[in-house]
C-alpha cells in the first residue's frame, strides 16, 4: 500500500494506493493547525486494515512539508520520499530554468503523458489557474499561468474599494443584477471563456490537437463550461505520484 501526498497552496490531497487503484482520499487545508492535520491523517489511515509501506511526497510549500514528513513519520515509521529532493519526476522538462517549475506540474505533465498519450494540455484549477503542455516527445513543454478563483475574488475586494468580497459558487445568469452577482459572473465565465480561448491558442501555435486533461478543485464545477476539455481526472497529481513509485521501482519501505 501506497501513500501519496501532494501539498498545494490551498489544500492537502492525499490518496491511498493498492497497486494502480487508489482506495481512499483525504482533503484537509494547507495552513490547518497541526493537530488537524494530524488527527485528519489518523483518521484516514487508521480505518485501513492493510499496512501502508510507503509515501511520496509532492509539495509547493517547503514549510508544510515539514509537518507532513514528521506526521507520517510518527504515524507510520516510514520515511517520506519528498519529489525534488530524493528524487526527479522523470520527464525531460524543457523550461530555461527547470527549477522553477512546481514538483505538482511535472508530475501532473508525466501522469498525463503516462496515462492519456501526448501531445496534451493538462489544465489544473487549483489556486493558480495552469496550462501545462506536453509536446508529441512526451516531453514539458512549459506552460501558462493566471490567478485563480479565490486569488482573483480576493484582488478585486483589496484593490477596489466599493467592491465586496463574494462567496463564490456557479452564478444562475450571465448579466449580474447587483454587485456580488456580476462579481460572480465575470470570475466564473471570464475563467471559463479564458480557458477555452487558451487551448485554442495552444492549438493553433502547435499545429495539432492535443488531449485536455483538466484537475484540480474547481475542475468540476468549470468543465461544463468549457468546450475545450476532454476529460476530468481529480486524481491526476495522486495517480501520477504512484506511478513514478512503481516506474523507478522505488524501495518504499525505509525507515
Amino acid at each position: 500500500m501506497l501513500l501519496t501526498i501532494d501539498i498545494g497552496n490551498t489544500s492537502i490531497h492525499a490518496g491511498i494506493f493498492k497497486g494502480k487503484r487508489v482506495i481512499r482520499t483525504m482533503l484537509i487545508k494547507t495552513y490547518a493547525d497541526k493537530p488537524d492535520i494530524l488527527k485528519a491523517f489518523k483518521k484516514s489511515l487508521g480505518a485501513d486494515k492493510v499496512k501502508i509501506n510507503g509515501a511520496v511526497v509532492s509539495s509547493v510549500v517547503p514549510g508544510v512539508t515539514v509537518i507532513i514528513n514528521h506526521i507520517i513519520k510518527k504515524l507510520l515509521n516510514i520515511k517520506p520520499i519528498v519529489l525534488g529532493e530524493d528524487i526527479k519526476v522523470p520527464i525531460k522538462n524543457l523550461y530555461k530554468k527547470p527549477k522553477q517549475v512546481g514538483q505538482d506540474r511535472l508530475v501532473n505533465a508525466y501522469a498525463c503523458k503516462e496515462l492519456y498519450g501526448s501531445p496534451a494540455v493538462v489544465l489544473d484549477f487549483g489556486t493558480a489557474t495552469t496550462f501545462d503542455y506536453i509536446n508529441r516527445s512526451g516531453e514539458y513543454e512549459g506552460g501558462i499561468i493566471t490567478s485563480g478563483v479565490g486569488l482573483t475574488i480576493d484582488a478585486l475586494a483589496e484593490k477596489a474599494a466599493l467592491l465586496p468580497k463574494i462567496k463564490f459558487y456557479k452564478p444562475d445568469r450571465l448579466i449580474g443584477k447587483d454587485t456580488a452577482g456580476s462579481i460572480r459572473s465575470g470570475v466564473f465565465f471570464g475563467l471559463a471563456s479564458m480557458c477555452d480561448g487558451l487551448v485554442l491558442k495552444i492549438k493553433k501555435s502547435y499545429k495539432n490537437n492535443p488531449i485536455v486533461i483538466a484537475t484540480g478543485g474547481l475542475a468540476d464545477l468549470f468543465c461544463p463550461y468549457c468546450k475545450e476539455i476532454n476529460k476530468i481526472d481529480k486524481y491526476l497529481t495522486l495517480k501520477g505520484l504512484s506511478i513514478i513509485s512503481l516506474k523507478l521501482g522505488i524501495d518504499l519501505d525505509y525507515r
